[in-house]
């Protein structure tokens, strides 16, 4: 009964945190309405769902803060539960603050952060956000942690990847500050504002994991 109750409260929390605030606001609203639609709901059939969700996520290469190149889907997203975000290097406000928060965050999963949750920045100023400047903002922001990749690469793999997210951006800073969290294999997605109480967050998270039974530990 007590679980049930912190639960219900968290999400309450979650639901009751004012809008995390947008380089640009209205179009950030925009960019972050929508969850990966064609990777939600039930799997058709399990030998179809990882085709399905590689061809819906795409497999486009993309490079880490280390300057090791991977495919988007098969590397950063299969068979995992992820948080998504979207920031660029230059930002000096809602970036760090967001990064610093999912620092939080992953503090209270010790159990499942690097294991089953795991976290994938990726750049909306990719021409600019080299490897080496993602790897500065990361260690910067105290980041650059085993479990937590952030991503740069082509300007048109970005583009592709951020659309099929619905966190495309015409603008550097105009990209939302939503956090996208899913349970890939599972096709369970969920938006969570990022300014809402890193418990709360770490809780959504335990829950699309699959790891409820043991309450998020403090940080």
């Amino acid at each position: 009964m007590k679980q049930t109750i912190q639960l219900l409260a968290l999400v309450a929390a979650l639901h009751a945190a004012s809008p995390a605030r947008a380089h640009a606001d209205a179009h950030a609203q925009a960019a972050g309405a929508q969850v990966p639609a064609a990777a939600s709901g039930a799997a058709t059939g399990a030998a179809r769902a990882p085709q399905d969700a590689r061809s819906y996520f795409t497999d486009l290469e993309l490079v880490t803060q280390d300057g090791r190149s991977v495919r988007f889907y098969s590397d950063m997203l299969e068979g995992r539960t992820v948080v998504i975000n979207v920031i660029y290097t230059s930002c000096q406000d809602a970036c760090p603050l967001i990064t610093q928060q999912l620092n939080e965050v992953r503090q209270r999963l010790p159990e499942l952060f690097g294991k089953q949750v795991f976290f994938v920045t990726l750049s909306s100023d990719p021409k600019r956000d080299t490897p080496q400047a993602m790897k500065q903002f990361a260690q910067k922001q105290h980041a650059d942690v085993e479990g937590w990749t952030f991503l740069t690469g082509r300007q048109d793999h970005i583009d592709k990847i951020l659309k099929k997210l619905g966190q495309y951006s015409e603008t550097v800073e105009g990209h939302s500050t939503l956090l996208i969290a899913g349970n890939v294999p599972a096709k369970r997605w969920s938006k969570i504002l990022a300014n809402a109480p890193s418990e709360a967050i770490a809780l959504r998270l335990s829950v699309l994991a699959g790891a409820t039974d043991a309450a998020p530990a403090k940080p």
